[in-house]
């Protein structure tokens, strides 16, 4: 390894020694003996080893144990023992958990009060989403928001506003464009190529597995970026689920909905949308919709570019049509009228994977159905189209009647497995009340779960 330099609570740290997949969590415990950060899940979904990760977007919340040190270089970094003044002096949120009460065996007080500094400093009040990525079971979560609304009107205090370093690009795989990415990945095609590592993370944490040759994607920056034309929405492969939601939120606010519930604040602050498309797993919540959305996909190896469907890209379980040295470049929405919508179905409301995901763009005209779009994840080996409800629904009046007669066509698109999210047979009736709710929506009815009505 050759050098990697970032502030560690307001101090600069260089390292020279360290395996690019040691994730900052060990290293911050084991070599700085910073153990105020937590060591719950090891997976990215307690919260409890949050730590803010400040670089030229600004502050951001993200979890220490799928975050390795080279992700960190030019940036600086907050744990919780750097919240405080460095005169002793608390933080707002800190005193505003202790005048709350908010705490009780405080393993995951640390986490929280991080994520809670990074809100404050960010000008937030959606506290439930912002802390749906922390885990409480003891306090509640009653006390916990309330410190958390205490404390928005108190000022920022001015030993969290770092700011990052900047790279000295010392580092030969910490790649700075994508034609260098090109270049780099065509000569180490069997290298692993990392980008918010909510994946590879989990591969060193719970697999176990030593990575040989990596590449880290996050200083790519013109892979980072969303071009909205007349005609498309085009986003590159290191855009964060984060950044997407705003812009979705715009465009299709129904995949920004369902965006929301992806992993958590931390996930994704980190995750890419390339990534999530890359790995091909037939539970990811993104390839749906982009699927019922007509998504390009663009792929590039060295000099040579290609498109595709997004959906021809998953050929089969763990398996896509990408050859040794082919990165995901972007992927392509074309504008249209916004007919989509993206339903979710886990067994928790926020930050859970999902039994089914199901996504509809259905275009009616004077009562017809003239165009039909409709994927689903957790159905098959792979996010898939549903083809046979689609020819079933296209040229047939908008009705109750032959929503009913579409409905049997899922049984020739999904043979569904049962696993401990859900059955077969709960899958698929689960597939086809989505078609139903869809309809129910497009007539004006009350769909919503998280909405009673009388």
């Amino acid at each position: 390894m050759n050098r990697i330099t970032f502030l560690l609570n307001g101090d600069s740290v260089c390292l020279t020694d360290v395996s690019p997949t040691t994730t900052l969590l060990d290293w911050l415990r084991e070599v700085r003996g910073l153990t105020g950060t937590k060591e719950g899940c090891n997976e990215g979904d307690c919260g409890a080893c949050t730590v803010m990760v400040t670089d030229d977007k600004g502050a951001r919340a993200l979890n220490a144990c799928i975050l390795f040190l080279p992700q960190l270089d030019g940036k600086a970094v907050r744990t919780v023992e750097g919240i405080g003044g460095p005169d002793g002096t608390l933080h707002p949120v800190q005193q505003a958990m202790i005048d709350h009460h908010g705490s009780q065996c405080g393993f995951c007080t640390p986490g929280f009060v991080v994520s809670m500094a990074t809100s404050h400093r960010n000008g937030r009040t959606d506290h439930d989403d912002e802390l749906a990525g922390n885990l409480c079971r003891c306090t509640g979560y009653t006390p916990i928001i309330r410190a958390a609304k205490a404390a928005e009107p108190a000022p920022v205090p001015k030993w969290v506003k770092d700011k990052a370093p900047g790279s000295d690009g010392g580092e030969p795989t910490l790649l700075q464009s994508s034609d260098e990415l090109a270049a780099w990945y065509e000569a180490h095609p069997d290298a692993t190529l990392i980008g918010g590592a909510t994946d590879v993370g989990l591969w060193v944490t719970k697999q176990l597995r030593d990575l040989d040759e990596v590449a880290f994607l996050h200083g790519v920056k013109d892979l980072a970026q969303i071009e909205v034309t007349d005609d498309t929405i085009r986003i590159g492969a290191g855009v964060t689920l984060t950044d997407l939601l705003p812009v979705m939120a715009e465009h299709h606010p129904s995949f920004a909905e369902m965006i929301r519930r992806y992993g958590s604040v931390q996930v994704r602050n980190a995750a890419t949308i390339g990534g999530n498309i890359a790995n091909g797993s037939p539970i990811g919540d993104s390839p749906p919709a982009l699927i019922a959305l007509g998504a390009t996909l663009h792929l590039r190896k060295g000099d040579t570019r290609r498109t595709m469907p997004l959906e021809d890209f998953f050929i089969d379980y763990g398996k896509q049509d990408r050859t040794p040295g082919e990165f995901v470049e972007a992927v392509t929405i074309p504008r249209q009228p916004d007919n989509l919508q993206c339903y979710k179905l886990s067994k928790r409301f926020d930050q859970d994977i999902s039994a089914v995901c199901g996504c509809f763009n259905v275009t009616v005209e004077d009562g017809t159905v003239t165009a039909a779009r409709i994927a689903f994840g957790g159905m098959a080996g792979t996010p898939k189209q549903a083809d046979a409800v689609e020819a079933a629904l296209i040229g047939q009046p908008w009705t109750d009647a032959t929503i009913a007669e579409a409905t049997k066509a899922f049984a020739k698109d999904y043979t569904p497995m049962s696993d401990m999210r859900a059955s077969a047979d709960y899958r698929l009736a689960a597939a086809k009340n989505m078609l139903a709710r869809y309809f129910r929506a497009t007539q004006g009815g009350a769909t919503t779960v998280l909405e009673v009505a009388p």
